[in-house]
């Protein structure tokens, strides 16, 4: 059974970071090591916990060998992505010069239009999703039309107020007590 000795200020800067924290499985693990050091049994914390034994033991390990960060739950990596890095020049270019250059009868490129622009001249087969994700990863933002209505002309604004202004003097609520 691995015994757990905090001092007290270390004690405390774990609670606060138990109570800090919003990722759930970080609080599971700081519960577990702050649990341990109250004295409490490994099989009695993990019934109180709902995981097995050999789970607040492998977490109490990793806060001996490498303290708080150790605790800190890692994103798995994930499968790697079918766009090479080496094309960001390139897509970044496409990009910036619009898909008339390209030959495409757009004003404006999509990320499914960029995949498919990618199939088309490399051969690589990757989705919408995969290239908004690179897009993001490196930087690009696809260019989104925006419109907007010129300000009308302020005599015309300032008579349409006033307007409206009179129209709600002389609107007056009826009292339907007469």
């Amino acid at each position: 059974m691995i015994r757990i000795h905090l001092p007290s200020a270390e004690a405390g800067r774990l609670e606060a970071h138990f109570r800090s924290t919003s990722d759930r499985k970080l609080r599971d693990r700081l519960q577990i090591v702050l649990m341990a050091q109250r004295g409490r049994a490994h099989q009695d914390i993990a019934a109180d916990l709902g995981v097995h034994r050999k789970t607040v033991t492998r977490w109490l390990n990793a806060y001996c060998d490498g303290g708080l960060p150790a605790l800190q739950p890692k994103k798995a990596p994930g499968k790697p992505g079918h766009i090479p890095v080496a094309l960001t020049d390139e897509m970044r270019r496409w990009v910036i010069d619009g898909p008339v250059k390209s030959g495409l009868d757009r004003a404006n490129w999509t990320h499914e239009e960029l995949a498919d622009h990618l199939r088309k001249t490399r051969g690589i087969q990757t989705s919408r999703s995969a290239v908004q994700r690179f897009c993001a990863k490196i930087g690009i933002r696809l260019y989104r039309p925006t419109y907007r209505y010129l300000r009308g002309d302020p005599a015309k604004q300032a008579q349409a107020q006033e307007e409206l202004a009179d129209l709600g003097k002389a609107r007056r609520p009826v009292n339907s007590s007469s």
